[in-house]
């Protein structure tokens, strides 16, 4: 029977409600009863007679835990993809959870001071100086440095910061820098909403020019690894266009004349935004071309010169074009779940992991 003390919850979602328990492959099982014995959690139970294991009470198991599987000696125990588990950690339901049980438990789980150990975190308090909406779920925001010298100016493009909403005991959210450094310590924010997000919700009902935040970073290593004269495809998904449009900036800055293709992919040709910035990066650089994708809507206006649109999704237009990939290095960036796709998709077409730079949790 499942035990009450295993089968609550998890980070609010119902245990019955999360398929995630471990499978026995019975050709290869070779009953040796390492699985039963250490799982704590009485998932499986031993059949003395068949001498196999057997699993009984798979809502005991711990989401997202393997231990069984890692420890098996005939790899005979499978469980789902960690996909459908990082999947449910991207909801804001899952999170919100998560950091209210961290504060509900502040006095348990607090670090001791004395157990403290050296780190690089660097914290700066920042002033919103810009704020607009290019479309109902994406803010662009600019922050700028408070104190003379507390600035930004060094970070590398592609980092991003963490922040934090001012008064909140809410824990920090992390975002993308969206442009290369400009010397004056200012950052680009691109904020997408997150239905029933607390720091989003804040942001568009409530930020404005003038408050103040306080931001940990830079961070990250999305950068430029890719040696002068390689060509570069960029590839993003959403908002993961902040961190590829910093790259972009610095290229079209330090070497203009760089082969260069941007793939930008939306659900909807309305979500598009930015334009105004791609239409001043074409003027720059001869040689960048832009592919715009979206899986519904209406063709984005051929406004500018080397900007195209196709229907569909960003992997739709690779498997298209098989000439932009090419020999080029891959920078991509957007969110978890497609980009663990694309991964696969460009191991299946033969590119090189050392050609593949990605940005994004679990990938």
């Amino acid at each position: 029977m499942p035990n009450p003390q295993f089968t609550k919850p998890w980070h609010g979602v119902p245990r019955e409600q999360i398929a995630w328990n471990p499978h026995i492959i019975e050709e290869a099982c070779i009953g040796c009863g390492t699985c039963v014995t250490g799982c704590s959690r009485l998932v499986y139970r031993f059949d003395f007679e068949r001498k196999k294991p057997v699993v009984v009470d798979p809502l005991n198991c711990m989401v997202g835990c393997t231990t069984c599987a890692n420890t098996c000696p005939a790899h005979a125990i499978a469980f789902p993809p960690i996909e459908s588990v990082l999947a449910l950690e991207g909801l804001a339901q899952v999170r919100h959870a998560v950091e209210d049980d961290l504060l509900a438990r502040h006095d348990i789980l607090a670090a001791p001071a004395a157990a403290a150990l050296p780190h690089p975190d660097r914290i700066v308090t920042l002033t919103v100086t810009a704020i607009s909406h290019p479309t109902p779920d994406v803010m662009r925001v600019t922050l700028a440095p408070v104190q003379a010298g507390e600035c930004f100016c060094e970070f590398t493009p592609g980092q991003y910061i963490e922040l934090w909403e001012p008064e909140a005991s809410h824990l920090s959210r992390s975002y993308s820098i969206a442009n290369a450094p400009h010397g004056d310590g200012s950052i680009e924010l691109h904020i997408r909403r997150v239905e029933g997000g607390r720091f989003t919700d804040w942001a568009f009902k409530h930020m404005k020019v003038g408050d103040r935040l306080q931001a940990r970073g830079p961070l990250g290593g999305f950068t430029m690894r890719s040696p002068a004269g390689v060509p570069l495809l960029f590839i993003a998904g959403g908002t993961g266009f902040a961190p590829v449009l910093a790259l972009l900036e610095q290229q079209v800055r330090f070497d203009p004349a760089r082969a260069m293709t941007l793939v930008w992919g939306m659900r909807r040709s309305a979500d598009f935004y930015a334009l105004d910035t791609l239409r001043q990066l074409l003027a720059e650089a001869p040689n960048l071309r832009v592919l715009l994708v979206a899986e519904s809507g209406d063709a984005v206006p051929a406004t500018m010169e080397r900007l195209d649109y196709a229907p569909g999704t960003v992997l739709d237009a690779l498997r298209k074009d098989g000439q932009l990939i090419g020999h080029c290095d891959i920078y991509a960036a957007g969110p978890p779940a497609m980009l663990r796709e694309l991964a696969h998709a460009l191991g299946a077409m033969g590119v090189e992991a050392q050609r593949i730079h990605i940005d994004s949790f679990g990938v």
